[in-house]
This record gives structure tokens, sequence and C-alpha cells, in this order.
């Protein structure tokens, strides 16, 4: 079974990806340079990618004291990517870009999360020169970003401290002025810092000949004091290995030192680290304290972050939906080939007729339909936000202020809807497996380990949640839930009009408006810790409105192009679509019920009770 088939139909028939080459900055595009880009990489995902899925999970990253060693399979695959360059692929031309739409990048990317998820973060250095590209100096753009984008350097993002994982107001890394010149250093103001990062992904490594990391840390007062709070956060670039205005190393270490490998349930093949800022293991002349310089305004680094963290959290969502489509593809296989039990009749089984493949069980069909439901859908929704993205960048003032708002509403699912769901489609792929399924024999048991991280990865579902339900639905008046419900509003009228449809056009209206009437009872009292008790619900519930606007809509597209369903893939889309809206869709009243009554059991039971 291939990817390709449903790609193409969400990319041209959905959302006409083919329409942004009249855009001028698309111009040099066609539809065969995006088919040329998307077969370049399902190869190189095929080629280097999926054959050594397993064994960068099993031969995991490992410190000899000098370096992190990771199988030669990463180095070929890094490579190979480098080589095509999707790294740079949506840049401009003069930086070696393709000026590609986001939309196409996206959609070539997730061959290699499907093929193997971990074994390189290129979204990390993408995402980190992005962000730098927006907000560093014309130097730091010339000297970091570029050098990221050739893939000569990586590059990392570093938040999360050992003793603040998520709460960045406590961030304890302290960067201080280096010298009575610091202000003059042409890569921009220089500053030591110190203290320890966790949870850094592909923090050490030799895939590339350096490390490009984006540090938060706090700024002392004077004091001597770190301002509480978020406000005093600022933002560095460290690199590994010291650099000179034209991005060549001078040949010494800077002061970050690889104190240690996480070793991880899932995503093994991916270096993940705690490193040590300024502890003097490697003097940087003469002197502890790790060199970093100041990218944009002291105190506003969480406002830069922000950028690049967006980015990342789509990238997340991505990642998940792929994975849950693997286990998808896998366990679809699977139960076409696997012959167990016999049909049952008027008189009960009938032992002496041949099996039949468990496809044929109903049950079986359920757990199957669900995963499609899930990760197609997802696929969809993902897509959706990266169209959006070229819309801000390149459509008319109003439609691109549009479509920033509506990813700022978006982001939040179109991290943690994929990330809940498409792990349930993995816990379903290995349900079909049976017991072969938690086996190692079989890819997946670790589809399923490795998806389990994305959760977690770039802010919990509290933390998105709390996002969605206090900023976003809320943030200027309203008016992103407003673009949205109009969104879905135009596709209700649209599939009203196709009887296939028209039930579901129905159901998904009348789910809009329990959204909004559980947005506006949550926030009656106006008490954020009453309307903010039961944020997950309201996520959970909010995220299948949204995957029941999309499945709607695509169905819609597809009934558009083949009324009479005579494609097989018409009628999965259409079947989708059915199963969402029966099986699925109803579990909204459920969670909003808590919170349109700002249900209080589990923010109010006494901490002795648990």
């Amino acid at each position: 079974m291939s990817l390709r088939p449903t790609l193409d139909f969400l990319l041209y028939d959905w959302l006409h990806a083919e329409s942004l080459n009249e855009r001028e900055r698309f111009a040099d595009h066609s539809r065969e340079t995006f088919d040329a880009v998307l077969d370049t990489c399902e190869r190189i995902a095929r080629e280097k990618y999926a054959p050594f899925n397993r064994t960068v999970d099993t031969q995991e990253p490992h410190f000899d004291g000098e370096k992190v060693i990771l199988p030669q399979a990463t180095h070929d695959a890094h490579k190979a990517f480098v080589e095509s360059g999707m790294m740079s692929a949506a840049q401009d031309y003069d930086i070696g870009g393709m000026q590609l739409p986001y939309t196409v990048q996206a959609a070539a990317n997730s061959f290699f999360a499907m093929a193997s998820v971990s074994i390189g973060s290129n979204m990390l250095t993408s995402g980190n020169a992005n962000l730098l590209m927006v907000h560093g100096t014309e130097m730091q753009k010339e000297v970091f970003a570029k050098n990221e984008f050739s893939g000569r350097w990586a590059g990392t993002m570093c938040l999360s401290e050992p003793q603040a994982g998520s709460s960045l107001s406590d961030v304890a890394t302290r960067a201080v002025p280096d010298g009575p010149d610091f202000q003059d250093d042409p890569l921009g103001p220089r500053f030591r810092l110190t203290g320890n990062k966790m949870w850094i992904s592909s923090g050490d490594h030799e895939l590339t000949e350096n490390i490009v990391h984006i540090v938060l840390a706090k700024i002392p007062d004077q004091n001597g004091k770190l301002i509480p709070g978020t406000r005093g956060i600022s933002l560095f670039i460290v690199p590994k290995r010291m650099v000179d205005t034209k991005g060549q190393l001078t040949g010494e270490r800077n002061d970050v030192a690889l104190a240690g490998l996480n070793h991880k349930l899932g995503w093994r093949g991916t270096t993940n680290t705690l490193l040590n800022f300024g502890e003097g293991k490697y003097p940087v002349g003469g002197k502890a304290g790790a060199v970093g310089y100041l990218v944009g305004q002291p105190g506003k680094g969480l406002h830069c972050m922000f950028h690049m963290m967006n980015e990342a959290r789509i990238g997340v969502g991505t990642a998940a939906v792929m994975l849950g489509m693997a286990g998808y593809h896998a366990s679809l296989e699977y139960a076409k080939a696997r012959p167990q039990g016999r049909p049952v009749g008027p008189a009960g089984k009938d032992s002496a007729k041949p099996q039949v493949r468990i496809i044929e069980h109903s049950d079986v069909r359920r757990m199957l339909l669900a995963q499609k439901a899930y990760c197609e859908g997802a696929l969809a929704l993902e897509l959706y936000c990266a169209r959006l993205v070229d819309e801000q960048k390149t459509g008319t003032p109003e439609a691109a202020d549009d479509a920033r708002l509506l990813l700022e509403v978006l982001t939040p699912i179109a991290k943690s809807w994929p990330s809940e769901w498409c792990l349930e489609a993995n816990s379903l792929a290995i349900q079909i497996h049976g017991g072969y399924g938690y086996t190692r024999d079989f890819p997946v048991e670790q589809y399923w380990r490795d998806n389990r991280l994305n959760m977690i990865h770039e802010g919990t579902h509290g933390i998105q949640a709390t996002d969605l339900l206090g900023r976003k639905v809320l943030m200027e008046d309203g008016r992103g839930l407003t673009l949205l419900g109009a969104r879905i509003a135009a596709t209700i009228e649209r599939a009203a009009a196709l009887p296939a449809l028209a039930g579901h056009a129905k159901a998904l209206g009348a789910a809009l408006q329990r959204v909004a009437a559980a947005t506006k009872a949550a926030w009656s009292t106006g008490n954020p810790q009453e309307a903010l008790a039961n944020a997950v619900p309201y996520m959970q519930a909010f995220g299948h409105v949204v995957l029941a606007w999309i499945w709607l809509d695509v169905a819609h597209r597809a009934l558009q192009a083949d009324g009479a369903k005579s494609l097989p893939a018409t009628a999965g889309r259409v079947g989708a679509t059915d199963f969402f809206f029966n099986y699925e869709l109803p579990k909204i009243g459920a969670w909003l019920n808590v919170v349109e009554s700002r249900d209080p059991t589990c923010a109010t039971l006494p901490e002795e009770a648990f």
C-alpha cells in the first residue's frame, strides 16, 4: 500500500496546491516540479530510511567519552536528505532554497517521518534556522542560518532544564556580558552562559561539523539576581564549536559539554541529551562559560522562541500522524494476509470450512477503519495548516492575516489531536496483529513506542489545552474562533446539498454550536481556575469537531470528483467520514458536559484522597 495516492488527492484535488503557482514566489513551479520533489523524497525514504528503522531502534546512540556514536545508516540518511535540498526547500533562491510552497515541503517530508521518524531531527535544524531568519541580525543569518539550511551545521532548541521542564518561568541558566566590549561582537552581543539543559534532541552528534544551539537563559539584574517569571528570558546562539564571521570553524571548542544521554521508550535513533553550559570543561579564551550571542532584544527570548516552537508543534503533529499511518498500513497488510477463524452462519461456525482472513471479521474492520479515520484525517489537517502557512506568507493582506489567526487557533489541535488519536491507531494496529503485535518480529510495537513520545514533545496535552481555551479562542475578541466557525459553516452548506453527506452536515452544525456554547459557559464566571479545570476535555471535543469538519470537506471533494463512488478511494474516504461521524463525533457530548458545568471533581479532590 502506498501513501502517494492519498497525498496526491489531498494536495491537488482538495487543497489545489497547483494554484499556488499563480503567485509570484512560486511562479517557476508546476505540477511537474512538485511531483519531482515528491518522487525524490519518496525514493530516499524508501532506500535510506525505511530499511534501517529497526536498526536505529536497536543500535542506540552511545557516548565513547569523546563523541556520540550513531549507526552508519543515520549518517547515510542524513547525507541523502541534505543532498536532496529539502532542508532549505521553502527558502529563497538566493540562499540556496527552491522557493517551494511549504504545503509541498510538508507533504514531501511526510515520507521520511513514516519511513523512520527517529533517524534524524531535521525539523529542529530548519526550525532553528527559520527563527534566525526572522529574529536574527544579518550576520547571524549569514553565519548560522545559512549554514544550517545547507546541512553543513545542525540546530537544536534548548528550553527545558532538569528542574524546569515546561515551566519556563523557572529557567535558571544565566547569561552575563562577556567583557566590556560585549556589545561590539559582530556576531551579536556576546555573553557567557552557565546552566544545564535537559531533554535536548540532537544535542550532540557527529552528523555535521557543528551544532547551533538556540538557548533560553536569563540575564541577571544589577544585583546579580534573575528576574522571576518569563519576562527576564532572553535567547542566545551558542555554537558547539566557535566560528568566525565567515562561518569558518576557529578550531576552538565552546564550553558546552555532554553530561549524558537519555534512554527513551521510542525515537531511540535520535540522541537525547543533558547538556552542561559553562562548566569549564572546554574553556574559551582560557575562561569558563559558554559563549553565546544574543538574538533579538534582552528579555524577549520567549517571543522569538515561539516562532520555532509553533513550527515544531506542527512538525510533532505530523510525526504522530505518519507513525499512525505506518501502523495502519502494516496492520492492513497483515489483516489481508492472516487467516484465522470462520464465518458464523445460522447453525454457528462450520469448522470444516476454510479459514477466512481476519479482515473479514467485523471488529478487525472496525479497528482498521478507526485507524484510517484518525490518520488520514489528521494528515489532511496538517496539510491544511501547511497551506495556511503559504497563505500567511504569500496571500493578500486580509487573507494572510486570517491565515495567521487560524493557525493560532489550530496549532494546539494540530499538535495534540494526532499525538493522542494516531497513538490510539498504533494501539489498534498492535491489537490487529494479536500476540504477534507486541513482539519485535513485527514493526507495530516500535511505531507505538515512537509515537508515545509525541504526547509530551513540544508541550503536553494540558499545556496545549490551556493555550487553546485560555488564550487562542479568546484572542482578538474571539475572532479566530469566528473565522474557523465561518469556514466550517461554508463546508456544512456545501455538504448539505449532497444526500450522502446531508446528515453529517447537520450533525457538524450542531456540534459547532455546542463548542461555542461550551466556550462561553466555561468562561461565564470569569474565573480562570474554573474555566480551565477541564481544558483537556474541551480540547478533545474541539479537536473532534475540527476533524469532523476536515473529513466532511474531504468527502465532499471526493464525491464532487467521483459522484458515483466508483473508485475504491472515494468509497474509502466516504466510509471514513461515516465512521467519524457515527462513532467519534458523538463523544463530544461527554467531554463538553464537564466543560459547560465547570465540573470541579479533578480540581478540588484533596491530595490525601488520591
